[in-house]
């Protein structure tokens, strides 16, 4: 059987490891992180509040929004007019909140990381 073939998803030897790697490069954008982080605290917005938030043009977040909608991270809905943007799942964001925290300690300096001691939002 085709299943018994299968290596782990977390095998060194994973068919999904270049794919992984180009998951993180996708996200490792500050632009990207931040409009994540966006779309966690509101749900749902559109570009013009997202440009707002992340101190871009509206035209330069539409194109890393289009980056993300195409690797499937961020959904859309029509409003009227206006279009919405949405994580798609929580996956995403979980990366991101590992990054930040592993951010933390790199400056923490021996230092608990704040996000040892404070609460979980």
């Amino acid at each position: 059987m085709n299943a018994d073939t299968k290596v782990c998803g977390l095998d060194p030897s994973s068919e999904y490891v270049d794919l992984a790697a180009e998951v993180l490069s996708l996200l490792s954008d500050p632009t990207r992180i931040k409009i994540v982080l966006a779309l966690r605290q509101a749900d749902e917005l559109p570009v013009n509040a997202l440009a707002e938030i992340v101190g871009k043009k509206p035209s330069g977040v539409s194109q890393h929004l289009a980056r993300l909608r195409m690797a499937r991270m961020v959904t859309t809905r029509q409003e009227g007019t206006s279009v919405l943007y949405r994580l798609t799942d929580e996956h995403a964001l979980a990366l991101i909140v590992e990054a930040i925290k592993q951010a933390e300690h790199a400056v923490a300096n021996g230092q608990i990381p704040p996000h040892h001691h404070a609460p979980q939002q």
